[in-house]
């Protein structure tokens, strides 16, 4: 199940498209998909989340907060619409398919998938192309 906390965001979030999305996601990966709350929000917004959570003094696209348990993914994505906006900018893409690439890295790490590394980047990428390819 997927909540959406819409704040300042130009675009409709298709939530039963994203629903099925997830949940395709999850059952590939051999887990079950529990409540995701995404909540969007602006840049100085995230950072200060950043500085207050992870100790961070940087901007940033998102923020994983991860409550799963055994198979079942849970956990709430934190979200800067600026950076979603100007990583769409900066990658020539939509900002729908910006916003889904970050969502996806969200949940990626709720699967277990760790991006600190170079070896764990590229195959966290990977796994973002392969699930955005299935929308």
């Amino acid at each position: 199940m997927i909540y959406i906390e819409e704040i300042d965001f130009s675009h409709k979030v298709d939530q039963n498209k994203l629903n099925n999305w997830l949940q395709r996601l999850a059952k590939e990966e051999n887990k079950t998909l529990g409540p995701i709350s995404i909540i969007l929000g602006s840049d100085d917004w995230l950072l200060k989340a950043n500085n207050t959570y992870l100790n961070h003094d940087f901007y940033t696209d998102i923020i994983t907060f991860d409550y799963s348990e055994d198979n079942t993914i849970s956990g709430d994505l934190l979200i800067s619409v600026e950076r979603v906006y100007d990583n769409a900018d900066q990658f020539n893409v939509s900002r729908e398919t910006e916003f889904n690439r970050v969502v996806v890295h969200g949940v990626l790490h709720l699967v277990g998938y760790k991006d600190k590394s170079d070896k764990d980047s590229i195959e966290m990428r990977k796994k973002e192309d392969y699930y955005l390819s299935l929308l």
